[in-house]
């Protein structure tokens, strides 16, 4: 049985990820996503066998949401100390992406697809890091602690899926669901 690695996402625009790359600099031993890797994820899905991956594209298919304005404001990281594996643009308060996100993972479940426990934190992963020095990593945050991105609309999300390759992976949108 063929396997999918899924995401649902918003890309990030074009202009938007052009603002966030004088941002991926100054970090010794960082991969630096591309603007084509750079999005929001709204459910990770992971590995999914074709027939459930079909259930969970007529789910997202189904949802009803309104566009909506979006704006990245600050930066952060994931995990601690030397384990310090990423470093992330946040995402200012939108209930409306709350929502859109919510009404995700509900679609997930109604295609039988476990709950996501992990709480959800909104984030662009601007890069991936191999032990890092923590000072390092907070030398680089506070350099870039003001990051705001101008506004933007987001009028649609999508499915995609994730390919290992030597440069990191390649995502590739399976489906598009316009916001209306």
């Amino acid at each position: 049985m063929n396997m999918l690695r899924l995401f649902a996402a918003i890309a990030v625009p074009w202009d938007i990820a052009r603002g966030l790359a004088e941002h991926q600099t100054g970090l010794n031993g960082a991969k630096w996503r591309t603007a084509e890797q750079l999005h929001l994820t709204l459910r990770f899905v992971g590995d999914t066998a074709e027939n459930r991956a079909a259930d969970l594209d007529a789910e997202l298919s189904a949802i009803a949401a309104e566009p909506f304005d979006l704006e990245l404001a600050g930066v952060g990281h994931f995990g601690e100390a030397q384990d310090i594996h990423a470093i992330w643009a946040g995402v200012a308060e939108s209930p409306a992406l709350t929502r859109l996100q919510k009404r995700c993972e509900s679609a997930a479940r109604r295609a039988g697809l476990s709950a996501d426990t992990r709480l959800y934190r909104p984030h662009v992963t601007l890069a991936y890091l191999r032990r890092p020095g923590p000072a390092a990593v907070m030398a680089w945050e506070a350099e870039n602690n003001l990051l705001h991105s101008p506004a933007f609309t987001v009028k649609r999300f999508g499915l995609y899926s994730s390919h290992p390759s030597r440069d990191g992976s390649v995502y590739r949108l399976e489906q598009d669901y316009p916001l209306r």
